[in-house]
């Protein structure tokens, strides 16, 4: 099983009463909540996080992209990503991902993902999502009816751009190029390997089996909502002949580990109770906008994960032991979370386990004790889970040894010179 640390960057100080007195944590969020001051502290942390997971032995740490909102403070994730790519040297770098229909050109994204796995070594793992209404349609404006096209548009044309050794011109619907021909190029051939974060939409399975890239549901409600979700994918790979290798798909989980439950419980409600109650303050407004979710996927009664988080806005739990109940969170022991996981890994069939460790305000130090406790503790026995199984979709980096070394920092160097 890979263990992959997954980093929202979430805005850590919305005020308490933020849900009273916002419509939503996305799009329309007032300026005036933004602290820079404050954030520049908060994304300088959280590179820290990302760094620490990695020299904790975790097998990838994660990125992703969302725009106009304080659930996730990352725009530009290959900005982030670059940097790990310096600062690490053994950890998959896993952007999930850039959403490509909003690129113009989308060369763009051929171009920094290349520049990743040149800096890393060939350690990118590259996500190609649809990406959210909020972002997509309302942040930046796309034609919900038009998204999916100008994403396949735009897929097509990176995948040729990694791959065609020669100058070519493209010319799409939305993109017409003259000259094609991007530098730098990746180091991992023909291409990274492909992962798609998506909802429960059926033409994304279909494509993923189709492409045979990683199917990825990055579900904010855990495991217990999110086995229907991976009860259709693997039934859809069956329909269309697929292995069930279990590699396949990759699964997001929020997990608290402490030295017994009840202090888990305890130190990590904050956190939790903010994530879900604040980072998670969507306005239904935003969540489906029409020709956003497709006749296929409406035919076979799925909802996307945006739409589901707005129709919970009031039934959906808040406190800390309901989401625990309702399985939004993995807690307790490190025996006891490595039984969850093992069975949340046999009831949903998934080989890629995205783990948010930190979570809604949770500080610098929580996040490490987290991060610790579960790789030295739980971590271990997680990994010898689908052994059997040949993982297809793992980056092959350069050899270690034909690698560049990370300079060792030398305090005083630079005033010196």
């Amino acid at each position: 099983m890979k263990l992959m640390w997954f980093h929202l960057m979430p805005y850590t100080e919305l005020p308490d009463d933020f849900k009273q007195k916002h419509p939503s944590v996305w799009v329309d969020i007032h300026s005036s909540l933004f602290d820079p001051q404050r954030a520049h502290h908060m994304y300088n942390d959280f590179m820290d996080e990302l760094e620490y997971a990695a020299d904790c032995g975790y097998d990838a740490i994660c990125v992703n992209e969302h725009h106009s909102n304080g659930y996730g403070l990352m725009p530009s994730p290959n900005l982030i990503a670059t940097s790990l790519a310096r600062r690490t040297t053994d950890a998959t770098i896993c952007v999930m991902g850039n959403s490509l229909a909003l690129y113009n050109p989308p060369t763009r994204v051929a171009e920094e993902f290349a520049m990743i796995d040149v800096i890393s070594g060939g350690r990118l793992i590259a996500g190609f999502p649809v990406g959210t209404p909020m972002d997509d349609c309302f942040a930046y404006g796309q034609n919900p009816s038009q998204l999916r096209e100008r994403y396949h548009e735009a897929h097509d044309l990176v995948m040729k751009a990694w791959q065609e050794p020669d100058t070519f011109a493209f010319n799409g619907r939305y993109n017409q190029q003259r000259y094609v021909n991007i530098w730098p190029r990746p180091v991992q051939k023909p291409h990274p390997p492909i992962w798609i974060p998506g909802g429960g939409s059926i033409e994304t399975w279909q494509w993923c089996a189709q492409m045979d890239y990683v199917y990825c549901y990055l579900s904010y409600f855990g495991h217990k909502v999110g086995k229907a979700t991976m009860d259709g994918f693997w039934a859809e790979m069956d329909r269309l002949g697929k292995d069930r290798n279990p590699y396949r798909a990759g699964f997001a989980q929020t997990v608290a580990v402490a030295e017994s439950r009840d202090q888990a419980l305890e130190i990590y409600t904050p956190a939790a109770e903010y994530f879900f109650g604040r980072c998670l303050h969507f306005d239904p407004r935003f969540a489906a906008p029409p020709g956003y979710t497709t006749e296929a996927t409406m035919r076979h009664g799925m909802t996307s994960q945006v739409s589901a988080a707005a129709a919970r806005a009031v039934a959906r739990p808040t406190e800390m032991q309901d989401l625990v109940d309702a399985g939004y969170v993995v807690i307790g022991t490190p025996s006891q979370v490595t039984d969850q996981f093992i069975e949340l890994a046999e009831n949903l069939h998934v080989g890629n386990l995205m783990l948010l460790m930190q979570f809604g305000n949770m500080n610098k130090e929580l996040t490490r004790y987290n991060t610790k406790l579960f790789a030295e503790k739980v971590m271990p026995t997680l990994k010898q889970h689908f052994a059997s199984w040949e993982h297809r979709w793992w980056p092959r980096p350069m050899q270690t040894a034909e690698r560049a070394a990370i300079p060792a920092y030398e305090p005083g160097l630079r005033a010196a010179e």
